[in-house]
């Protein structure tokens, strides 16, 4: 009968060193101490690269798209007011007054709100499925949503007076101007409102008769479809990619000045959070796949149709921008990364 092999653990004594001093025996470092191999904690993961790629793709392709294809080179466009004369637009997605632009971008924050709500409070993996548990992951998760929002509104809706597209137009030269008319009644009702150049905003500029000219206009469209969309897929990849291999993947740097794969910080602080996908979490992934997939379209059609590439570049400059701090900073700077977290984790 064979005898079973047995293995001993032998510690094996380092010879003294010319100083004297005593032997010590060998330690191997354990694997979440010395740093991983991959990238650094500021950089995306190659699967984050490829995904955040697809947008100056697509603005890329829309912007050739107008370039090139005879509709839009024999159509007039018409600088001021950054579309296509309706007349003769060259397609239903070059009318600024088209369905999918007046419900879904005009109000693109109401869609984007809904499918991250949906999501946060369907997917096992963040809470109790459709209860009111308020989990580690159902606020960090929160937070970030609330510091996206505030993003969305600084740069489009108000910034302790105009927005900063607004601000960045008047900074880089353009005002509001008044439009010539014939009408006896208009020009008595411009002379009452007094000077057009009190006008600080695109909104107030146009709700009295004025035209927005001169200055640098961000995309604002452009803006809220990558800020929006970017945030679901970043939530998204987590429930819809096997969890540990995302974390696997991402690195972070944590309190003791180590960079290391982000499954170190476990699921144990959760306490009860799940990786199993009941049915209520399809309905969210649903939903934002689909509103996430709708801004892809819509973020093509403005490519194509609308804007100037530099206005189309500086608002996707400004949303990376805050994606970025938003989650991918937090990887590096583990005081932020304990108030916004990160998805997944």
């Amino acid at each position: 009968m064979a005898t079973r092999r047995q293995t001993t653990k032998i510690e094996v004594p380092i010879p003294s060193i010319a100083n004297g001093t005593n032997s010590a025996t060998v330690k191997v470092p354990d694997k979440l101490d010395s740093p991983p191999p991959g990238n650094s904690p500021f950089l995306p993961t190659v699967l984050e690269i490829v995904l955040l790629a697809i947008y100056p793709g697509t603005l890329l392709l829309g912007s050739l798209f107008n370039v090139l294809h005879p509709s839009t080179r024999n159509a007039t466009y018409i600088a001021h007011y950054q579309a296509y004369d309706p007349a003769e637009a060259p397609s239903y997605f070059a009318k600024k007054g088209n369905f999918f632009n007046v419900y879904f971008v005009k109000i693109g924050w109401f869609w984007t709100t809904l499918a991250f709500v949906a999501l946060i409070l369907t997917h096992p993996s963040l809470g109790p499925p459709l209860k009111p548990a308020l989990t580690r992951r159902r606020l960090q998760a929160a937070v970030r949503y609330v510091c996206i929002t505030a993003v969305w509104v600084a740069v489009t809706q108000w910034f302790f007076g105009p927005p900063i597209v607004d601000r960045s137009f008047r900074w880089t030269g353009g005002k509001c101007e008044t439009i010539l008319s014939d009408s006896a009644a208009s020009q008595a009702e411009k002379a009452d409102m007094g000077e057009v150049e009190r006008a600080f905003t695109h909104a107030a500029c146009k709700a009295i008769g004025g035209q927005w000219r001169g200055g640098h206009d961000i995309s604002g469209h452009v803006f809220i479809l990558i800020l929006g969309s970017a945030m679901l897929w970043l939530e998204l990849l987590p429930a819809v990619l096997k969890m540990e291999g995302l974390r696997e993947a991402r690195r972070i740097l944590t309190p003791d000045g180590l960079v290391r794969s982000a499954a170190v910080e476990t699921d144990a602080k959760e306490g009860g959070a799940s990786d199993e996908k009941p049915k209520e979490a399809a309905v969210g992934l649903r939903v934002a796949l689909v509103v996430a997939s709708m801004s892809w379209w819509m973020l093509l059609m403005t490519a194509a149709y609308f804007h100037t590439w530099f206005e189309k570049f500086t608002g996707l400059l400004v949303a990376f921008g805050a994606i970025y701090i938003v989650y991918f900073l937090p990887r590096a700077l583990p005081v932020w990364r304990q108030v916004v977290g990160m998805p997944g984790v």
